[in-house]
């Protein structure tokens, strides 16, 4: 590991002013950045500490919503009592993800922030254009099980590792900030990750030395919240395949809502808004859940290795939708 200076802050303002230089970064859980600090792939000559800021609560907005300091550990996210009682999807998708002492320790903002395991972006002798851009992406005729198959591009198709992230989406969550200047943004977390295009380094809208302060939610929404993770291993095991929903059902057996984001198939957390528009109103039959999963994969492609998550993907879709339909979702 290459050294670096270390500084402990107390308040957000000073976070902001001492991580503008380019060569910074934020720690607070770092379960993610000392492992890619530890391989080189991290190389910050400045780390800003912002343990001590008091962003740790968890409060309910005037509307009936949840805003959530940036430092609430996934543990203790996913165990707050309004959280499993308004927002089961949100914890379901936390619990899915890791193992309880990393959650333990993950921070809610940091788990938003967390890279890529693509197996070439972790190889630092490796071509990749997310960590050096310009040099290739090998994924693409290699070694990429894994990766994503929506949102790709010539240049990268690393999938977006985060379980919670794909809660949030679902959610409509909104990400606020802090900027260097002292004025702070409010970003939808639909607009808050980039797709990689011709510039897969460039993973979110954060300008340099942001910090994120905090996340809201919205009031709750009524339905079924499920969260289905497909992978190769029970536990401590990134998805291949994963939806996070929220499905209500009317008295006549129609869709009256439906929310539907999927983790492991996408550079970013996906969701298809005109996929829940096609289902709402109907009666999930096989034909409209065929129609919505053609919709959502339309423009899936795969690269060898991962060809599979398209077929899974419908499959897994399928499988929700008439798990609420017959009331068998909890």
């Amino acid at each position: 590991m290459k050294r670096f200076e270390y500084i402990r802050v107390l308040e957000p303002q000073q976070a902001v002013m001492f991580a503008t230089p380019e060569d910074a970064s934020f720690i607070a859980g770092g379960t993610n950045l000392l492992d890619l600090m530890k391989i080189e792939i991290e190389t910050p000559q400045k780390l800003v500490d912002i343990t001590r800021l008091e962003l740790q609560q968890i409060e309910t907005t005037a509307d009936g919503g949840l805003r959530i300091g940036t430092l609430v550990t996934n543990s203790d996210l996913a165990a707050h009592p309004t959280v499993i009682a308004n927002y089961p999807v949100l914890s379901r998708a936390i619990l899915a993800g890791a193992t309880g002492q990393l959650r333990n320790r993950a921070t809610t903002g940091g788990n938003l922030l967390q890279r890529t395991r693509c197996y070439y972006f972790y190889q630092p002798d490796s071509p990749c254009n997310k960590r050096n851009p310009g040099s290739g992406c090998p994924a693409i005729k290699g070694e990429n099980r894994p990766l994503a198959v929506l949102g790709t591009s010539d240049d990268c198709i690393a999938q977006h590792p985060s379980d919670m992230a794909v809660a949030m989406r679902l959610l409509d969550a909104t990400i606020e900030t802090l900027q260097a200047d002292g004025t702070s943004r409010q970003i939808p977390i639909k607009d808050f990750y980039c797709l990689p295009k011709d510039t897969p380094n460039i993973e979110t809208v954060l300008e340099t030395g942001e910090l994120i302060t905090h996340i809201v939610l919205p009031a709750p929404v009524k339905g079924m919240h499920t969260y289905d993770k497909v992978r190769d291993r029970a536990s401590y095991a990134f998805a291949l395949v994963s939806c996070a929903a929220v499905i209500n059902v009317n008295n006549q057996g129609k869709l009256e809502t439906v929310r539907l984001a999927f983790g492991g198939i996408g550079t970013k957390p996906w969701r298809n808004e005109a996929v829940e528009a096609l289902l709402i109103g109907t009666d999930g039959n096989v034909d409209i859940i065929s129609q919505a999963a053609d919709l959502l994969l339309k423009d899936a492609k795969g690269s060898g290795q991962n060809d599979f998550k398209i077929p899974l993907t419908r499959r897994l879709l399928k499988q929700v939708i008439e798990r609420a339909l017959t009331g068998k979702g909890a």
